[in-house]
C-alpha cells in the first residue's frame, strides 16, 4: 500500500534521488525553465515551490534570525550563496502577492530515443 507516500522513487535510491531533485531545482532557478521528463518535472515541482515560499517568508520577516535561518534552509539544497541570493532577492519578490503555483509544466511531446514524455518546467512570469 502506498498511503500517504508523497514522492515518486524515479527508479533511484534515496541519495541519488535527492541529488537529482536538488540539481533539477538548481537548474530551474538558474535558467528559469528546463526540459525534462514529465515524471521528473512533477517530482521536482513541490521542492521548487517550497523553496520559493521560504524565500518569500525570508523577505517578509522582520526578525534577522528568522531570515538567516530561512536562507540557510534554502542553502542546504544548493550550497551556493549566489543562487540563494538570486532566489531570495530576484525570484521570490515576483510572487509576493501569489499564494503558491509559481511553476507550470507544459507537455511538449515524446523523446525520440525511448519515447519518454517530455515537459518544460518553468517559473511563471511576473504578474502585472
Amino acid at each position: 500500500m502506498r498511503h500517504r507516500v508523497k514522492t515518486k522513487k524515479l527508479n533511484r535510491y534515496a541519495s541519488h534521488r535527492k541529488a537529482l531533485l536538488n540539481n533539477l531545482a538548481r537548474s530551474v532557478f538558474e535558467s528559469e525553465s528546463i526540459i525534462t521528463t514529465t515524471a521528473k518535472a512533477k517530482a521536482v515541482r513541490p521542492l521548487v515551490e517550497r523553496i520559493i515560499t521560504k524565500a518569500k517568508e525570508a523577505n517578509s520577516t522582520d526578525l534577522p534570525e528568522r531570515r538567516v535561518a530561512l536562507n540557510r534552509d534554502i542553502n542546504k539544497h544548493f550550497n551556493d550563496r549566489k543562487l540563494v541570493y538570486k532566489i531570495v532577492h530576484e525570484i521570490a519578490p515576483r510572487y509576493e502577492n501569489r499564494n503558491g503555483g509559481y511553476t507550470r509544466i507544459l507537455k511538449i511531446g515524446y523523446r525520440k530515443g525511448d519515447a519518454s514524455e517530455l515537459s518544460i518546467l518553468q517559473l511563471l512570469p511576473k504578474e502585472e
